[in-house]
């Protein structure tokens, strides 16, 4: 299964924030929606990711003072993207690898979607509870 067909139904809304944003409003953000990242958005290009893990490597650097500065200095980029026509599978091994947990989903330069580890992880298991299922149908038919 593609990115393309994950994201198909899913309704398109996606939180994002600008790059001189102050990291107070992304930290705001993450935790006002329950949310471990948010893509950093430059029009519709991403220019990086803002995540907790950046939010803590931060304080912990710079102390509380960073909250008024803007995200840019302190995100992570460039962000590491995939394209709507690779696999699953290809992104679970990338996010592995790269000991991240949220993909920008990019057409080109503009971003289409967001996903996370968590949604992969999910299709992985209902394929995976599926083919159980197609083996139990099968046993008990024979």
């Amino acid at each position: 299964m593609t990115i393309a067909n994950l994201i198909a139904n899913r309704d398109d809304t996606v939180v994002s924030c600008a790059p001189t944003d102050s990291v107070q409003h992304a930290a705001s953000l993450l935790a006002d929606k329950r949310i471990g990242a948010l893509p950093v958005m430059d029009g519709e290009k991403v220019a990086g990711i803002f995540s907790e893990r950046d939010l803590l490597y931060c304080i912990a650097r710079d102390g509380a003072d960073v909250l008024h500065r803007a995200v840019n200095e302190v995100m992570t980029a460039p962000a590491i993207t995939i394209s709507p026509t690779e696999s699953v599978l290809k992104a679970l091994s990338m996010m592995t690898k790269r000991r991240i947990r949220h993909l920008p989903v990019t057409d080109g330069d503009r971003m289409v979607a967001f996903v996370s580890i968590g949604d992969l992880v999910k299709y992985r298991m209902d394929m995976i509870e599926a083919e159980a299922q197609q083996m139990r149908e099968y046993i008990t038919s024979a």
